[in-house]
């Protein structure tokens, strides 16, 4: 599957703060807490709870978000498909970052161990 740019290009546009919630609605439905997915954000972006709350405030889209981030540099271990796509595949660096997201959001929502998530 191939990412086009008009599909970057709504990513890029897609704010964080539309996301967000699904994201807690997601992990929560499988018995996780909103503290473990504030951690596995933090891991991946370095945004602690306030700054997530300011980004969250100021509706951030996902090309702010991801510009002020800073990326773990174990972030490139992340591998698998999500949405249809092999993140390591993806070309767009900021497409592959928002699918980094998804997909450390998808495991923890599969049980997957915090060790495993952080990928430690």
């Amino acid at each position: 599957m191939n990412v086009t740019p008009e599909h970057n290009e709504r990513i890029a546009k897609m704010t964080f703060a539309s996301v967000y919630p699904h994201y807690i609605t997601k992990v929560a439905k499988k018995g996780r807490t909103q503290e473990e997915l504030l951690q596995v954000i933090e891991w991946l972006t370095g945004f602690d709870d306030k700054a997530l709350k300011s980004l969250i405030d100021e509706k951030s889209t996902f090309e702010t978000f991801f510009t002020k981030a800073t990326l773990n540099p174990n972030a490139g271990l992340i591998k698998g498909a999500i949405c249809g796509y092999r993140i390591e595949e993806i070309d767009n660096e900021l497409t592959r970052n928002v699918r980094y997201l998804d997909k450390l959001v998808d495991e923890l929502a599969k049980g997957k161990t915090m060790e495993k998530i952080l990928r430690k």
